[in-house]
C-alpha cells in the first residue's frame, strides 16, 4: 500500500512541485500507514527508484541519451545508463530515510501518548 501511495502521489504532485516533494509524501505516509520499518524504508525506496527510472528513461530516449550522455561524462561515469541509475538510486535513498523518520515519528507519539495516558490513570 506503501509503494502506491507514494507512486501515485510522487508522480501527481512533482507534475506541479519540486523535486523534493517526494519526501514530506513518503515520511507522511510512512507515519499513517506504515506497518514495519522493513516497509517504511524498501516501498518508498521502490517507488521512487522506479517512477525515477521510468521518467528519466522516457525524456532521455526524446533526444536519444545526449543529455544523460553529457551530465555521466560531468560526473565521470561511461554510459547515460550509469546516472539515470544514480539518480534513481539517490531518490530512493532520499525516501527510505524519509519513510523510517516518519514510522518512527509515528511510533515515538504512540509511546509517548500511551505512556502519558498511563501516568494520568494512576
Amino acid at each position: 500500500m506503501v509503494f502506491i501511495v507514494v507512486l501515485i502521489a510522487s508522480f501527481l504532485l512533482q507534475m506541479v512541485l519540486p523535486w523534493w516533494i517526494i519526501v514530506p509524501v513518503s515520511f507522511i505516509t510512512c507515519c499513517l500507514i506504515g506497518k514495519t520499518p522493513k516497509k517504511s524504508i524498501w516501498e518508498p525506496f521502490f517507488a521512487i527508484f522506479l517512477l525515477w527510472t521510468g521518467v528519466a528513461l522516457s525524456y532521455s530516449l526524446q533526444n536519444q541519451h545526449i543529455l544523460a550522455d553529457r551530465v555521466a561524462e560531468m560526473f565521470g561515469l561511461q554510459t547515460w545508463w550509469l546516472i539515470l541509475f544514480v539518480t534513481a538510486l539517490t531518490g530512493g535513498f532520499i525516501v527510505a530515510v524519509s519513510g523510517i523518520c516518519g514510522y518512527k515519528f509515528r511510533k515515538t507519539i504512540l509511546t509517548k501518548v500511551h505512556v502519558s495516558h498511563s501516568s494520568v490513570n494512576n
